[in-house]
């Protein structure tokens, strides 16, 4: 659980606090009610702890909970747009409207026909929203908006004025969010049911060791073959190059819609830049500049705090990019 205030406008803001808390990833995902107030008590603590300057937060979807697409729509008068959208809502998401919170943005002319728009759309249950926002204001906080994970991870990622295609892609503990940007919006997200635990899994499974000594293996010797003899390369490379071909299937999915735009550069976060090598082995495997992703890229802070910010980096790009949003 991570918490993270910004003050000031424009492109740079300043940190004002940040806080986060390790939390077990099956009780953040929990919708029971015992589990719903242990992380209550815990935000709890850390709001306490951090002691930010206001009680208005903007909370983070994960994406596998939100359904996040892009689709072409008709061009139509902003007020005519919504009902729209609501009346052809069964075909766009995957869950009853009734049953649904949805949002959307033009984010611009559609590729494939002229006539019409391009809509970034998200769909996410009321039964989850509702059981979260009920637990954060249980603690004092004011909801002001809740986002996808992928889209404040590409506000806090890519550079403002980016305009050609980049993919962001951020290993967490169970799953991998695949983001495309494009001229200052998403273009595709994807989340894959594949993460740093299955990777350690592995390992563990492969090298017969516990699951403690797998994780070490991981994250200090990760996709070299040079290290052990290559022997974590081996027990992992199975897992990984799994990952790798959603990644290429994602890519030329993208590339089916937006013909002659490759992709320009990945921007690695989590735990795909943690593990040793692994940004190397992507930039080999995809013939793209692959860069450490820096969640703290339009945020100023005191110089003797660099090196404390930047470890944690990897960790903090959706946090930093709630903490931006400018309304």
């Amino acid at each position: 659980m991570r918490l993270v205030e910004l003050r000031g406008t424009g492109v740079n803001r300043s940190l004002v606090k940040y806080a986060y808390v390790p939390i077990e990833a099956k009780l953040s995902q929990s919708d029971s009610k015992v589990d719903q107030q242990r992380l209550a008590q815990i935000l709890q603590n850390l709001v306490a702890e951090a002691r930010p300057s206001t009680n208005n937060v903007a909370v983070g979807i994960p994406s596998s909970r939100v359904f996040t697409t892009v689709v072409d729509f008709d061009q139509l008068p902003q007020n005519e747009l919504g009902k729209a959208i609501i009346y052809q809502a069964d075909s766009l998401i995957p869950t009853p409207p009734n049953e649904s919170k949805i949002d959307w943005a033009v984010i611009g002319e559609s590729p494939k026909d002229k006539t019409k728009v391009e809509l970034l759309l998200s769909s996410v249950s009321n039964s989850f929203i509702e059981s979260r926002l009920d637990m954060i204001e249980s603690v004092g906080l004011n909801v002001i908006a809740f986002e996808p994970d992928s889209i404040a991870l590409a506000r806090s990622l890519v550079a403002a004025d980016a305009s050609a295609p980049q993919l962001i892609i951020d290993i967490g503990q169970q799953s991998t969010d695949l983001v495309i940007t494009m001229n200052g919006a998403p273009r595709l997200t994807r989340s894959i049911p594949t993460g740093a635990e299955a990777i350690v899994r592995s390992a563990m499974q492969n090298l017969n060791i516990d699951d403690k000594q797998a994780a070490q293996f991981v994250f200090k010797f990760g996709v070299s073959k040079d290290k052990l003899e290559g022997q974590v390369y081996q027990a992992v490379i199975g897992t990984v190059d799994m990952l790798v071909s959603e990644i290429d299937k994602s890519i030329k999915f993208f590339q089916t819609r937006y013909p002659g735009l490759p992709i320009e550069q990945m921007i690695v976060s989590g735990a795909a830049a943690t593990i040793p090598e692994l940004p190397l082995y992507l930039a080999n495997k995809f013939g793209v500049n692959v860069e450490i992703g820096n969640a703290w890229r339009n945020v100023s802070f005191a110089a003797d705090r660099q090196n404390e910010l930047l470890a944690m980096s990897n960790q903090f790009g959706v946090a930093v990019g709630l903490a931006e949003r400018t309304e």
